[in-house]
């Protein structure tokens, strides 16, 4: 296999900034393609947050020059470090204006800000820039969601005849097509691609602008983040309106599984949790259960079946059922102990729960990474009832801490985990398929049933579950061939 010149740009890349997935993928991937031999490049926008004498940052001489259309030429700062354990480079968009805030895409109030369209019109010009002005010509610019889907429209435009460009294809990867940078119609001046772009099968959508359209159309293929997910976008549940054109587009269409970085996930190493273990040796897991427990305040019992949750308290990911189920769940006699952020309404819901049922329900309103791998080390069952889920990384880690996932069969979660099979105890996990409070209240049932009732299949679950591997080295060698497609189809 050749070895490829590859820009990766994305609005967060972990650790530096991260609301979700993206950023773990943006983290993650570069290394393990720099493993096979390419020269990848990271760039990203240089936020409040990130603090340039903690990650060693160093600025680069010279400004980079941006030119916004109407809004004429805007000059920022690039600072470059590396990816923490890798010699991946990372470029940061230092750009006071539009990214001195403490938040990445939302205001305080949880409101989207008002020139996300500048922002990352800005940043996706300043991507191109910062290729001309490292002298770095790329084979392939791999493009993450709406906040860099400009990028292949700029590369076919703006940028086509440009000889630094020649011959460079594109990638744009889905995380989550909910959200896809929808702007009024006057951000088309500062983009400057010219108006005959404002069309319905390109830009054009409600008289507004839809920056992930344009890069669907634009890019030379795109990647959704699991088989499954790439399926369920064409269709109208799951399109989020884009369905019929990305039907239009499915000769370009992959789905790529993510990987996860088993040097932060793995109980046998990991530095957070109370007791190392391994499925060879699960005496630590019981530790990890007890210590939990009581971090919590909860009766440290090693006999009741403890459930995990961790992510953002968002509908996608089916808090919506979990409220409505909540109640009939703690009627039965399990602990529930939830880590998460997200809408006020479920905050205020889950603490009060949490307040009313203090014996058997405890919950952090909050992020806190420490916390997250002690609920996957402690939990015997981990909860993921999400109405979709592009890729999901939770129930993957669940499994390489034996804490058996319960699921919602859609997205990454259905590729995935496997549903138990009581007689021949295979499996590694529980799915139910119907979004209703009563399917999920009925799984988990289930599945406390198996930890009550049939010990032998449910150790037979977590030794499944445990040999499990969804390595970034395999992600990166799919992500490789579909690279070298889309440079033999650009050449072609």
């Amino acid at each position: 296999m050749p070895k490829y010149n590859i820009l990766l740009t994305a609005s967060e890349v972990a650790p530096f900034a991260k609301t979700g997935g993206l950023a773990d993928v943006a983290g993650a991937l570069p290394k393990a393609l720099k493993t096979l031999g390419h020269d990848v490049r990271v760039v990203m926008p240089r936020y409040y947050i990130i603090d340039k004498e903690k990650y060693g940052l160093q600025k680069l001489e010279g400004a980079l020059s941006v030119h916004m259309g109407i809004m004429g030429e805007k000059f920022c700062a690039v600072y470059e470090g590396t990816i923490p354990n890798s010699s991946v480079p990372i470029y940061f968009i230092e750009y006071e204006e539009y990214f001195g805030r403490r938040g990445l895409y939302n205001s305080e109030d949880g409101s989207g800000y008002r020139d996300n369209d500048n922002r990352f019109i800005f940043f996706s010009k300043a991507t191109m820039q910062l290729a001309k002005k490292l002298h770095f010509h790329p084979d392939v610019i791999h493009a993450n969601d709406w906040h860099t889907a400009a990028v292949p429209l700029l590369l076919n435009t703006h940028y086509a005849f440009d000889p630094l460009f020649s011959n460079t294809g594109s990638l744009l990867s889905i995380h989550n097509l909910e959200h896809q940078g929808k702007f009024y119609k006057g951000a088309m001046d500062v983009l400057g691609v010219g108006w005959e772009h404002f069309k319905a099968n390109e830009l054009e959508e409600y008289d507004g602008i839809n920056l992930l359209k344009g890069g669907i159309v634009h890019a030379d293929a795109i990647n959704a983040v699991s088989q499954k997910y790439a399926q369920e976008i064409r269709t109208s549940e799951f399109g989020f309106g884009l369905e019929q054109l990305i039907n239009h587009h499915e000769y370009k269409l992959h789905g790529i599984l993510n990987g996860v970085d088993y040097d932060e996930w793995s109980p046998e190493i990991d530095t957070l949790i109370e007791s190392n273990f391994s499925a060879e040796s699960l005496e630590g897991k019981a530790i990890c259960k007890q210590a939990l427990q009581k971090s919590f305040g909860l009766e440290q019992r090693e006999d009741v079946a403890l459930i995990g949750l961790v992510g953002r308290l968002a509908e996608q990911k089916g808090i919506g059922l979990i409220a409505g189920a909540i109640d009939t769940l703690l009627a039965i006699d399990i602990q529930i102990i939830l880590l998460g952020t997200g809408e006020k309404w479920a905050e205020s819901f889950f603490r009060e729960k949490a307040e009313a049922n203090a014996h058997k329900f405890a919950c952090y309103i909050g992020y806190d990474n420490t916390l997250a791998h002690q609920i996957e080390a402690g939990s015997d069952m981990f909860l993921m009832p999400s109405l979709f889920e592009p890729c999901g990384l939770n129930q993957i880690y669940s499994l390489r801490y034996g804490t058996l996932p319960i699921v919602r069969a859609t997205g990454g979660l259905d590729d995935t985990i496997e549903n138990y099979d009581t007689y021949s105890k295979s499996g590694t996990g529980f799915k139910f398929y119907e979004a209703s409070a009563d399917a999920l209240t009925n799984t988990v049932a289930w599945a406390v049933n198996v930890f009550y009732n049939d010990k032998e299949g449910f150790y037979a679950l977590i030794q499944n579950a445990m040999a499990k591997r969804y390595e970034w080295s395999g992600a990166a060698k799919a992500y490789e061939e579909l690279y070298s497609s889309i440079i033999e189809g650009r050449k072609n």
